[in-house]
């Protein structure tokens, strides 16, 4: 079985938690499946968005595709939600990226 067919098992067994989603996007990521990366990460931000890790990778992945519109608006979606958990370091990056668009 591969990596993303293993990622979707888990999400079969525990839909309620996002780290699995996470690894899909991630995996599809790495194999260089941009489109099925971005959906995933899409799909996490819709049903987790107190997810802080997804921000930035999904954003990152909308700048791989030349769409940085998105990519900002992922951003701040990410900076407001860091800074609501209180992640600072999270918080600090995701600026970074936004500012470097």
């Amino acid at each position: 079985m591969d990596r993303a067919a293993t990622f979707r098992t888990f999400i079969a067994r525990s839909p309620q938690d996002p780290f699995p989603r996470y690894g899909l996007a991630m995996e599809l990521r790495s194999r260089g499946d941009l489109e099925g990366a971005s959906a995933a990460f899409a799909e996490l931000i819709t049903g987790f968005p107190d997810y802080v890790p997804t921000y930035l990778m999904a954003g990152n992945v909308l700048v791989a595709l030349g769409r940085p519109t998105d990519a900002a608006a992922v951003y701040e979606k990410g900076i407001a939600a860091s800074t609501a958990k209180g992640d600072l370091h999270a918080k600090k990056e995701l600026e970074s990226a936004l500012a470097e668009l």
